[in-house]
């Protein structure tokens, strides 16, 4: 296995937990992983394959919602408002599939319209992947790949979870950085999240106990990793035109990472030297909304 962002650890772990003997080559541990920085809202994705991606965020809703109802895991149900300032239309219903969207009357100064729902929320640095990935047995090892074939022939089956380091992995040049920024601030009491429709910048924010997670933006090819104080301002600004709580918060963190976006998630197999190789990757925004569909489709595709 190749990777130990939220991809990598699912398909990991569902691999794991059927018997097999998984271990993750990483460059990067689970905390510095662009997982580790994501929001995260469950949802699907404008990215193809459609059917495949409806019916990997469908298992993923419901294992989410299994998993909501232990404290331990750092997933929870959470109510919360999307809202539109270009239009008055709610999200497409592939996005939430099988989720209630209800229109609401408390519209925010500057948008055309706000809607409710009740959706799976994980707080990312408490979500329990890691120790269930060991609790099966599973073990990790740093260290830096330059290809695919430095591994070929390491195992019977190789597992490619790279997210954007697919681009230079594999290589695929379908595969680019979406770079996001969040700040995280002390909660001043809010407990629904919130997020305007996606664009290159928008005011979201997810509470997850004491503190919440502002956002965001999609920077397009950009590659840094180190966090921009401008756009952190522009960051807590946006949302506190929306919440003006939240723009005398204490600040306690500013977290940085790179979707790896491509036009459809790659979860194919295909030879690798005396390997089987599968790949699991390009899940844009989504790694979350998606990750344990795709895991399950992994181990099928491996016959686990």
């Amino acid at each position: 296995m190749i990777g130990s962002g939220v991809i990598g650890l699912t398909t990991a772990i569902t691999l794991a937990e059927a018997g097999t003997d998984a271990r993750i080559v990483t460059a990067a541990r689970a905390h510095e992983t662009t997982s580790h920085a994501a929001d995260a809202l469950w949802g699907s994705t404008f990215a193809g394959p459609a059917d495949a991606v409806r019916r990997w965020a469908e298992v993923t809703r419901d294992e989410l919602r299994a998993q909501a109802g232990d404290p331990r895991t750092g997933v929870r149900i959470a109510r919360g408002m999307l809202a539109g300032r270009t239009t008055s239309d709610g999200p497409p219903p592939f996005l939430f599939p099988g989720v209630e969207i209800a229109r609401r009357d408390d519209v925010p100064a500057g948008c055309l319209a706000a809607f409710s729902l009740e959706v799976p929320v994980v707080d990312m640095p408490r979500y329990y992947l890691l120790a269930r990935f060991e609790a099966a047995g599973g073990t990790i090892e740093v260290r830096t790949l330059r290809a695919l074939a430095d591994v070929a022939g390491e195992a019977r089956a190789i597992v490619n979870c790279s997210g954007v380091g697919a681009r230079h992995l594999v290589p695929d040049s379908e595969v680019r950085p979406v770079r996001g920024q969040h700040v995280v601030v002390e909660n001043p009491g809010l407990d629904e999240f919130f997020m305007e429709e996606p664009a290159p910048r928008w005011a979201s924010w997810f509470p997850h106990g004491d503190q919440v997670v502002l956002g965001g933006n999609a920077d397009e090819g950009e590659w840094s990793m180190e966090p921009d104080p401008a756009v952190a301002e522009e960051i807590v600004r946006r949302c506190a035109e929306v919440e003006p709580r939240l723009g005398d918060a204490r600040v306690l963190e500013h977290r940085v990472g790179l979707r790896p976006a491509r036009a459809t998630v790659r979860v194919e197999a295909e030879p690798l030297g005396a390997s089987t190789c599968v790949h699991n990757y390009g899940h844009g925004g989504t790694g979350v909304g998606l990750s344990w569909g795709s895991a399950r489709e992994v181990a099928a595709l491996l016959g686990s």
